[in-house]
């Protein structure tokens, strides 16, 4: 099994998408809130609490959360990138026990996931701190609230992967696995946040799950805007089991979907 992984991380970092990696995961954490931190929500349109507030301060950070479609995408390219180059076949005559290969990519995808939202964890809090401080200002979090969040962030980014690799070991196809990843995330979800009588199975969505983690606001202050009545989003703690039930699922399917499929 410790070969199996081994061999998993050098092809996993030999792949183009992942050598980039660490310079998205800056540029989606400590870009992104140092723009919102630099700027100040208090100039958003609607106006939002300012970085020296609680509100704030969650607000930027929970921004963090829109991207989490990145670390998807990275996990479905790194899966069905082996079915489009047909790569599988020769791993799975080196090692006929597909279990114990899958088992090794996923942890794989899991341990470089976790690194990955380490980085972007960083990164977004260094731009907090560091954005405030350039514009006089204390942030008005707790520290204790801020790690809790960044940490929070970690997690997400992991699960998120594995949500990616899941989602390419059912289509396998990597056009067809890219755009339903990135059209669900990226449209579908945010517009099930909004529309009445959509809205409350929201929360219990991926993204729900997510800004309950992130006491993220911003789309509740849309749905106003609008006129619509906000869904509350669940308590942290049941938005991290239902986030960690996806990763499960994800995970299961990952590893179960390829035991008896065709691999060509």
């Amino acid at each position: 099994m410790t070969s199996l992984i081994r061999a998993e991380f050098r092809r996993l970092f030999s792949l183009t998408t992942w050598r980039w990696g660490p310079l998205a995961a800056v540029l989606c954490g400590g870009g992104l809130v140092a723009l919102a931190t630099l700027l100040g929500p208090e100039n958003f349109d609607p106006p939002m609490p300012a970085i020296d507030t609680h509100d704030g301060t969650l607000l930027a950070l929970g921004l963090v959360g829109f991207t989490a479609i990145v670390p998807a995408l990275f996990g479905a390219t790194a899966l069905t990138s082996e079915y489009r180059h047909r790569t599988i076949s020769v791993t799975f005559l080196h090692e006929p026990r597909r279990a114990r290969v899958l088992s090794a990519k996923l942890f794989v995808y899991a341990v470089a996931g976790a690194g990955y939202g380490l980085i972007l964890a960083t990164a977004a809090g260094l731009a907090l701190y560091g954005g405030a401080a350039v514009r006089g200002l204390t942030v008005g979090a707790e520290p204790t609230v801020v790690l809790r969040i960044l940490a929070s962030l970690m997690v997400t980014m992991m699960v998120y992967t594995v949500l990616g690799v899941g989602v390419g070991a059912v289509l396998r196809n990597q056009t067809a696995t890219l755009i339903v990843l990135g059209g669900y995330l990226y449209m579908v979800e945010h517009a099930l946040a909004i529309i009445p009588g959509f809205q409350v199975i929201y929360p219990f969505l991926p993204g729900g799950a997510t800004a309950s983690l992130t006491d993220f606001t911003l789309l509740s202050q849309a749905a106003v805007e609008l006129g619509i009545t906000a869904t509350p989003l669940l308590p942290p703690a049941l938005g991290a089991l239902v986030l960690a039930g996806y990763g499960v699922a994800a995970a299961v399917l990952a590893v179960l979907l390829p035991l008896r499929r065709d691999v060509t």
